[in-house]
């Protein structure tokens, strides 16, 4: 797996803040709310929310539409939007590097930018202290094709590439983009391209290593709720290693790298109890 750099509070305007950083793709989300909302746009009993997303060069176009859709619909059943009615929580996602082929890729391919829109957005949430019913981690795999013509083979000999460039995914039969919650039920599954049913749940299976680790395949995830109705979520763990940057490959996921970085940024804001 690429190294991965995530980092909480980058911006000190925002409520909450934070970047994330894997295989040559870098996204920094700012998050404000609860906030006053238009008139227009109040819902009386619970949260509006907004989700902006920014390409690295130009104006956003109809991709990114997409892309806010996704987001939007996928982040709103994890933010207790009913504790906060008639507000908005305001969602801007800025990408800032892609890799250098990406300009490769078809203009309407859009699958390889979830993850890090995704991965970013929930540890920014974090950051600005919005209550959430869970965490989550996204991922994508893709399949490459197959030499041989038998379609059964070829299902059975293909195995999932994780991490793919964009070289990989413009040359492969399929893409599968999936987030999972820290109790490892999917809450986003997006897939481009050709594929069977059990090249799908396969690439399910490889995506779920990736978010939650080889130790959480098939288990319950470590978050735990102290109370959905106050909107509070304890990361498991204990304490121990601090990942920031330069996180490297390790059975716990992307789910504990990112818990690691969220830790890190909880332990520097409990330094002042010890003065």
């Amino acid at each position: 797996m690429a190294v991965i750099e995530a980092s909480l509070g980058p911006l000190h305007r925002a409520d909450g803040s934070a970047t994330y950083s894997h295989a040559g793709y870098s996204v920094i989300c700012a998050v404000n709310g609860p906030i006053e909302v238009q008139r227009r746009d109040e819902i009386p009993d619970e949260a509006a929310i907004e989700v902006n997303v920014r390409p690295a060069v130009g104006v956003g176009g109809p991709k990114e539409r997409h892309l806010e859709t996704l987001i939007h619909s996928t982040l709103r059943h994890l933010i207790l939007i009913h504790l906060h009615p008639r507000t908005l929580i305001q969602i801007t996602l800025q990408i800032l590097t892609l890799p250098e082929s990406e300009s490769d890729l078809p203009p309407s391919s859009h699958t390889h930018l979830i993850p890090p829109l995704l991965n970013a957005s929930s540890i920014a949430l974090l950051h600005a202290a919005i209550p959430l019913s869970t965490t989550l981690t996204s991922t994508i795999v893709c399949l490459p094709h197959s030499k041989s013509s038998d379609p059964v083979k070829a299902s059975s000999s293909t195995a999932p590439i994780t991490d793919p460039s964009p070289a990989q995914l413009k040359s492969s039969r399929s893409s599968h983009v999936f987030a999972f919650a820290s109790n490892g039920d999917v809450v986003l599954a997006e897939s481009e391209g050709v594929f069977t049913i059990d090249e799908f749940e396969r690439a399910g299976e490889v995506a779920r290593g990736i978010c939650l680790g080889e130790a959480m395949v098939g288990k319950d995830g470590d978050v735990e709720m102290e109370g959905e109705e106050e909107g509070g979520v304890r990361l498991g763990g204990d304490g121990g290693e601090q990942r920031t940057n330069g996180v490297g490959e390790g059975k716990e996921g992307v789910m504990g790298l990112l818990e690691g970085a969220v830790g890190v940024k909880v332990r520097e804001g409990e330094r002042w109890r010890g003065r």
